[in-house]
């Protein structure tokens, strides 16, 4: 206990390590006490006065609260690392050691703090289409995932030299060595990379289209385009994530410019069937002339076959002008497709200055195919699905108006039906003979 006393009582402010002792703890307490008046300049300063004033774009994300709070982070190691050199007779090995981590933590704070300056960046994007109501606004995450990952890196190669007390140069030589066990670990990310920049620079794809990727299964819209992925939520609800290079490897539709133009498609036909067609008598046509929407049509063209009728006469003379074969008549089915034109022109739910037709299309085994081709006024799907509906249900029940029926092909009931007749037109044949 003695030697104790006396060794501390031998202790003295010449003594180099003691003043090498005080002149560390000393910087520690003033960097403790910078970060705390760092802290109160910034957290209750700065950004309340940028909050107050309602800074926008890049003034926003630096003052943020979050970037801040992680900002002032950097203010001890920065201190001690700047101080260092102030504190007398410290021992050059300790000092290299100090200085390395501090340096090494200056880093560590400085890329935890552009980090969530990257976060802050596209959360307050994201607020800001929202706000706008940009529902299909260009995606900034793949960017800020790429500049996340640079940042990582560079801090990753910085802290290993400085902790080792070699060049930057010296470890990324070292990386080099390993470029093709990098390349083979990150060549989706890369490939992924270079497919954001081609689907941003074109404009290929936003946040809020609606895609579809058969290959995939995807038929929806784009809740997410990230550096490595791509989210699509189906019509069904189910969640495809898909990696971003195979959008460009692989072709996918876009429905956007469908979107943006007002008026979505109708393209679909009705099979007539082709027993049903023939030619309208006078009757007929004085009864379809009742039909307010081709009233008009049906008189201009009875005009015009009267006509042609009595040029026929005159021509042919009075045995063969009145010939059926040698005159102008009018069919059904050309007379409901004037009708369904006519129809269509009328319709409020469609698209009065999108491409609006009525056409014949070849006839096939099932029918004779008439094709409704134009665009509704919405884009809505249910809205869409609803007009489609309402006009095919028309049509369909006024096929007999014009003597047509559609096509459709026998059915258990027909064929059983058929069965029937001919079973009893055998047991009738059977008792006349006898």
């Amino acid at each position: 206990m003695e030697i104790s006393i006396l060794e501390f009582q031998s202790l003295s402010w010449t003594q180099p390590w003691v003043q090498a002792a005080f002149g560390l703890t000393g910087l520690l307490v003033l960097a403790w006490l910078l970060q705390l008046l760092t802290q109160l300049v910034l957290m209750r300063g700065v950004a309340r006065l940028g909050l107050a004033a309602g800074v926008k774009g890049l003034a926003a994300v630096l003052l943020n609260r979050t970037v801040l709070r992680r900002a002032v982070q950097i203010v001890p190691p920065l201190v001690l690392l700047l101080g260092l050199r102030l504190v007398p007779h410290l021992p050059k090995a300790v000092a290299t050691v100090i200085e390395n981590v501090a340096t090494a933590l200056v880093v560590l704070f400085i890329a935890r703090a552009l980090f969530k300056m990257f976060d802050v960046a596209l959360k307050l994007h994201d607020t800001e289409a929202a706000l706008h109501n940009r529902a299909r606004s260009r995606s900034i995450k793949a960017y800020i995932q790429m500049g996340q990952l640079v940042v990582g890196i560079a801090a990753v190669v910085i802290m290993i030299a400085a902790l080792a007390d070699k060049s930057p140069l010296i470890v990324l030589s070292g990386f080099g060595a390993m470029s093709a066990v990098l390349m083979l670990v990150f060549q989706d990310i890369i490939k992924s990379f270079v497919a954001g920049l081609q689907i941003e620079g074109n404009d290929m794809m936003r946040v809020g289209d609606w895609i579809e990727v058969p290959q995939a299964g995807a038929d929806g819209a784009v809740i997410d385009i990230a550096l490595n992925t791509v989210k699509v939520q189906n019509w069904d609800k189910t969640i495809v994530t898909i990696p971003t290079w195979k959008l460009i490897s692989e072709s996918f539709k876009n429905w956007r410019g469908m979107q943006e133009s007002g008026g979505r498609r109708i393209k679909r036909t009705l099979m007539i069937d082709a027993g049903s067609i023939h030619f309208l008598s006078d009757e007929q046509i004085e009864r379809l002339g009742h039909i307010k929407l081709i009233a008009d049509y049906v008189k201009e063209k009875a005009d015009a076959v009267k006509i042609s009728r009595a040029m026929k006469l005159r021509e042919l003379g009075d045995v063969l002008g009145r010939v059926p074969a040698n005159q102008r008549r009018l069919t059904n089915i050309g007379t409901f497709r004037a009708y369904v034109l006519a129809y269509l022109q009328a319709n409020s739910g469609i698209h009065p200055d999108m491409t609006l037709m009525v056409r014949m299309l070849q006839p096939t085994p099932e029918g004779v195919p008439l094709e409704l081709y134009c665009f509704t006024n919405t884009t809505a799907w249910v809205d869409y699905e609803a007009i489609q509906s309402d006009i095919f249900d028309h049509l369909l029940a006024i096929l007999p108006e014009f003597g047509l029926r559609t096509f459709q092909a026998p059915g258990g009931a027909d064929m059983r039906a058929l069965g029937d007749v001919r079973a009893l037109s055998g047991v009738g044949g059977l008792k006349e003979y006898s």
